[in-house]
């Protein structure tokens, strides 16, 4: 959360929580209300959960605690939309979410409404600083989850033998004219890595500190489609030596030989994108996604390289203007851009998920946030296609357990200097 306290004006800041709040609702706009009940893993939550579970949030650490006769509209909802706040109450577990047919839709958009009315209410009166950053905390939260709605959209869709598609109006998705790559050099020594307090932070980007880096040289893009075709057709998926123990039982046991949302039809390899079907070969220069951090591993280590730590990455990513294909320019794919760290994918590096040197959770039930997930995780850093682009920075950490495919995940190439 941000090391400095937030106060913006009234109007701004109640602007900026009903753009996010707005935005959240329109990206359900393409979908029914069967689309918004299905769950087709237990990784994934249904849309309509998402939408309760962001009115939640805002109602359990704002509402209950700063706005004096606040009546909740369901006390029930207290544990129904928790996701894992154990300090708050227990929860239904995650992978039975899709059996929640009530509250209906129109319930849970009440919901949000009655919350709505009452964070504007709680401005309006002058929130006390506390309370202004948790409201800044939720809606970097909803932007999360505004993420991940659109990635468990897809994963559904997918599931589905009809192939839906999401949206077809939008930027052309194109693979061609990629620049060419290029390894940028960074000379050993002392950098700085982590937030430095100025604006939002999570706690989890705290404390700033100093890390020595050897000297390494980092790719200007990340790996392509073509070029990840280039591994499939090697014999990538067959090569024990290239995978780590766990990656190649993830392997046998779940048949990989492609990356999610790849299928082959009549010999050629299709991508399935919330946009629709597209051959690979079309979409040869854009980045590759939806892979395990296992198959961006055994891929480095067939090309020769390996994968950046997260403090080579936040290095190189520090020096790099803040844009790219993110939410915004409504391609919902990875594109072929010119160099940019940012948007397209999450990038896998090499780094556990740990605490950095003197952090600490934030007290109560509100640091279950990120630190209790400090163990089986993997960074991921840089955005994606589907991130919204005021959510990201550089020293922005992303995890998930290394056998994740289902978000826009892909990999940037790194190689230490002699």
């Amino acid at each position: 959360m941000n090391p400095t306290p937030v106060s913006l004006p009234y109007s701004a800041t109640a602007s900026l929580f009903a753009s996010v709040r707005r935005q959240s609702e329109t990206l359900c706009s393409p979908l029914t209300p069967e689309d918004m009940m299905v769950q087709s893993c237990p990784e994934a939550s249904p849309a309509k959960w998402h939408l309760a579970h962001t009115a939640w949030f805002f109602e359990t650490f704002v509402l209950r605690e700063f706005l004096h006769g606040y009546r909740p509209l369901n006390e029930d909802y207290l544990w129904l939309f928790n996701s894992y706040y154990n300090a708050i109450s227990a929860q239904p577990e995650k992978k039975l979410r899709a059996c929640f047919s009530r509250p209906s839709l129109a319930e849970v958009l009440r919901y949000r409404s009655h919350v709505d009315s009452a964070i504007l209410e709680l401005l309006e009166m002058g929130a006390p600083e506390e309370a202004e950053r948790r409201i800044v905390l939720g809606l970097n939260h909803e932007q999360q989850h505004q993420e991940l709605l659109l990635t468990d959209i897809k994963h559904s869709f997918w599931m589905n033998p009809l192939k839906p598609v999401y949206k077809l109006e939008g930027p052309a998705i194109t693979g061609r004219g990629a620049p060419v790559r290029e390894f940028l050099v960074y000379e050993s020594g002392v950098y700085a890595t982590g937030h430095s307090g100025e604006g939002f932070a999570f706690d989890n980007e705290l404390p700033r500190h100093r890390v020595w880096l050897d000297s390494f040289a980092i790719a200007s893009q990340p790996v392509t489609c073509a070029e990840y075709l280039e591994f499939m057709q090697d014999g990538g998926y067959e090569q024990p030596e290239l995978w780590l123990a766990e990656g190649w039982t993830a392997v046998q046991e779940e048949k990989w030989r492609a990356p999610l949302y790849w299928f082959q039809e009549d010999g050629e390899w299709q991508l399935f994108t919330l946009r629709g079907t597209f051959s690979v070969s079309d979409l040869g220069n854009s980045p590759v996604c939806h892979l395990s951090g296992y198959e961006a591993e055994a891929f480095a280590r067939w090309a020769g390289k390996r994968l950046p730590t997260e403090a080579e990455w936040e290095t190189a990513a520090a020096t790099q203007p803040t844009h790219g294909n993110l939410l915004e320019s409504g391609a919902l794919h990875p594109v072929a851009n010119a160099g940019t760290f940012f948007g397209n994918t999450w990038e896998w590096t090499a780094s556990a998920y740990l605490g950095y040197p003197g952090y600490r959770a934030l007290p109560g039930a509100l640091g279950e946030y990120n630190g209790k997930f400090m163990s089986n995780q993997t960074v991921l850093r840089g955005g994606s296609c589907v991130t919204p682009a005021s959510h990201i920075r550089p020293t922005y950490r992303n995890f998930f357990p290394s056998r994740t495919r289902w978000q826009f995940s892909g990999l940037r190439l790194c190689l230490t200097q002699e």
